[in-house]
């Protein structure tokens, strides 16, 4: 069985994964959902990575290495971890894939992801169209009234500290109907950025509250040796 090491996205909030967990556990799995402070100011990158490392060191958790899953944002965090300590696998989900210096303010001029949307039909932005479009309407209405996790200006504002990408088994996951990252934009950065091809499923940007049952058997599947 796998231990499968979740890093939310901007904001940091475990309830991401609040689908996934219980579908992976079903499995037979184990799967740690970081609670990342990416709101806090007062707290910054190096601070989140040592709130990943001591998720993964907590009493009771497996001690084979695990699969380290990064949200969206959380591809700033996850590799980080990784150079850390020794991990089976990194999964890019939805990744703002970034390179040494940059900042995730700057990322997204960096990468063109502006025109991007503006040339798959989603120019602008609209939480509900663009994040919740494929979530249940219960499940977005409970989230969308919960607590407030809007990332830091610091979390933002902070360049990536590594020098080169760490040398782990790196996989890109990409939901094919996600309207923050479209399909083509989510290929062409994963290949300039890390010479990859993405694997690709369907759903949205928030996939694993969309999809779990899909993702959990994407991450299994690519836990056993991607093709």
């Amino acid at each position: 069985m796998t231990t499968f090491l979740l890093i939310p996205g901007a904001g940091g909030h475990p309830g991401y994964w609040s689908r996934l967990v219980p579908e992976l556990e079903r499995r037979g799995h184990t799967a740690i959902p970081v609670d990342i402070p990416q709101h806090d100011e007062a707290t910054g990158i190096e601070d989140h990575v040592e709130v990943v490392l001591q998720a993964a060191k907590a009493p009771g958790t497996p001690a084979e290495p695990p699969v380290v899953v990064a949200q969206s944002m959380g591809a700033f965090i996850g590799p980080l971890v990784c150079a850390r300590i020794p991990v089976a696998q990194l999964v890019l989900l939805n990744p703002m894939i970034p390179s040494p210096g940059e900042t995730p303010g700057q990322w997204w001029g960096a990468t063109g992801s502006s025109a991007a949307r503006r040339e798959a039909g989603w120019e602008g932005f609209d939480v509900q169209r663009d994040f919740f479009h494929d979530v249940p309407d219960d499940l977005t209405a409970m989230l969308l009234e919960g607590e407030d996790r809007e990332p830091s200006d610091r979390s933002f504002a902070e360049p990536w500290p590594a020098e080169r990408w760490p040398d782990v088994p790196t996989v890109v996951l990409a939901g094919t109907d996600d309207r923050i990252f479209p399909i083509a934009f989510q290929r062409r950065v994963a290949q300039e950025r890390l010479g990859l091809t993405p694997y690709e499923m369907p759903g949205g940007h928030l996939v694993a509250l969309s999809r779990p049952v899909e993702l959990a058997d994407q991450l299994e599947a690519l836990a056993s040796g991607p093709a």
